[in-house]
């Protein structure tokens, strides 16, 4: 039985500036990439979120019909739609500059029963919407797993001190968290990130991730900490990387049969290495795929070559 995803988090229009030419504009925003990534991954997926009747709400909406990403009721209730101007480098390596309002009624957003939900970034954090999340998430655990990835955005978090309090309220609440070096160099300066993680899973969290860049992968889980090499790719820019190697991981787990209801829960938490490794190894192909694409673009099931 394939179980139901619920996303709760911001869409809105990535503004994407190159050093030299034409902005391009792409649908973005973390938890929308992450509900595109597992859909095309071949998961039922809704996603709540807050974008405007506009023509960029509208452009939105279209999308993620063509996705087959159910939009969750009064999600387009927003004065207008949200934009995240994306500077990229030399490198590709963007820096945002957001427009965002985020307001959410936690009513409206119903995860099933055995289901399994996902959230982050500027949704959880954000008055006044960030309150809300944390009651969904709160309200679905005793029902769904969860994952988390805090996709730290500094310009809207306040300070490390401010957000630290209510990022680490919401790892406590997830069964699966991810994050980058760069998250964790915001919220821990120079805490070595082995350290970091091994906080994090007393926290609550069973797999608990660090990404950095085009360096290797770190993840506690099993009571163990291992390390993966990124793939080798030709890397046109890193927009949507961390939440595409984020769906990938979530698509590997709800594969195993580890995310959904509270016995899911519980082989999360006895599963041995071999099983979250292939979940591990899913996120990194995804990751090394939508780094090869213009913007965030994740993979299908049929890219990856994995059966349908």
């Amino acid at each position: 039985m394939e179980v139901p995803v619920t996303v709760v988090g911001e869409a809105l229009i990535d503004i994407v500036i190159p050093p030299t030419g034409d902005a391009v504009e792409h649908v973005g925003g973390s938890p929308a990439n992450v509900a595109i990534g597992l859909a095309r991954l071949g998961h039922p997926t809704r996603l709540a979120t807050h974008i405007g009747p506009d023509a960029r709400g509208e452009r939105i909406a279209a999308l993620m019909e063509a996705e087959g990403v159910e939009l969750a009721a009064g999600s387009s209730n927003a004065q207008r739609t949200p934009t995240a101007a994306a500077h990229l480098d030399a490198a590709g390596v963007a820096s945002y500059e957001f427009d965002l309002d985020w307001q959410l009624d936690p009513a409206q957003v119903i995860v099933p029963p055995g289901g399994h939900l996902h959230t982050g970034s500027i949704a959880a954090t954000l008055a006044p919407g960030g309150a809300a999340v944390l009651d969904i998430v709160r309200a679905a655990r005793s029902h769904a797993t969860v994952s988390y990835d805090p996709n730290a955005r500094p310009t809207l978090m306040g300070s490390p001190d401010e957000a630290r309090p209510v990022i680490e309220r919401l790892i406590g609440l997830a069964d699966v968290v991810k994050a980058s070096d760069e998250d964790v160099r915001w919220l821990y300066g120079t805490t070595p990130v082995t350290q970091v993680l091994a906080h994090w899973a007393s926290l609550g969290p069973t797999v608990c991730a660090v990404t950095q860049g085009g360096e290797e992968v770190v993840v506690l889980a099993a009571g163990e900490v291992q390390r993966y090499p990124t793939l080798p790719t030709h890397v046109a820019d890193t927009v949507g990387a961390g939440d595409s190697f984020m769906a990938g991981l979530i698509s590997g787990l709800l594969d195993a049969g580890l995310l959904g209801d509270e016995d899911a829960r519980e082989r999360l938490r006895f599963a041995e290495w071999p099983t979250i490794e292939s979940a591990v190894e899913r996120a990194l192909a995804c990751a090394a795929i939508t780094v090869s694409r213009a913007g965030a673009n994740p993979p299908t099931r049929a890219d990856l070559e994995i059966d349908a």
